[in-house]
């Protein structure tokens, strides 16, 4: 009983550093010491439920097996640590669920983060290769170009790239893209 409850100030300690883990996931990226506290906590628990696994089998068979060196008296007690032992069990077991899900939901935000890095690239990238596009047609050096000896023909190619740059601009600002 004495070795079972000095388990659940230990498992308290753990559930804190998790919920304290698990506010920094939400709050901003994860740091590779922090991914890797993460996985030597997991690797921690696991260790903990192998240690617990067997005390509770040992506990369980000293409330339910007649034994003849058990006095009849002291079952309620063994009964008692099995509980103390489940109900750490459950604690370990709970703990080891939330640092999953504050890996994945880490790896989650984290994606999401990047995936609006890559649109507004993408939105800018599109934003900038009409006058590119439009700038290398020209740039070709062409003799045979019919608006290169129209009089407003230089306005007339700004106009067209600073209105289509600018529905790109309005359209992927609309969609959150920009």
């Amino acid at each position: 009983d004495f070795i079972v409850d000095g388990y659940l100030p230990i498992g308290e300690a753990i559930e804190e550093d998790v919920v304290a883990m698990e506010q920094r996931a939400l709050d901003a990226f994860l740091a590779r010491a922090e991914i890797s506290r993460i996985f030597n906590l997991r690797r921690e628990l696991m260790r903990f439920q192998r240690v617990l696994g067997p005390m509770g089998e040992v506990a369980n068979k000293l409330t339910h097996d007649d034994m003849p060196c058990i006095d009849r008296d002291v079952i309620p007690y063994f009964r008692d640590v099995l509980d103390h032992i489940h109900r750490v069990e459950t604690t370990v077991g709970g703990l080891r669920e939330v640092l999953t899900s504050v890996f994945e939901v880490s790896n989650l935000l984290e994606q999401q983060r990047t995936g609006a890095s890559t649109r507004q690239l993408a939105a800018w990238a599109a934003i900038l290769a009409v006058p590119t596009a439009i700038a290398g047609i020209y740039g070709m050096n062409f003799e045979n170009m019919p608006e290169l000896k129209t009089e407003y023909g230089y306005f007339v190619v700004l106009a067209v790239v600073a209105t289509v740059c600018s529905a790109l601009y309005v359209r992927f600002k609309r969609a959150g893209w920009i």
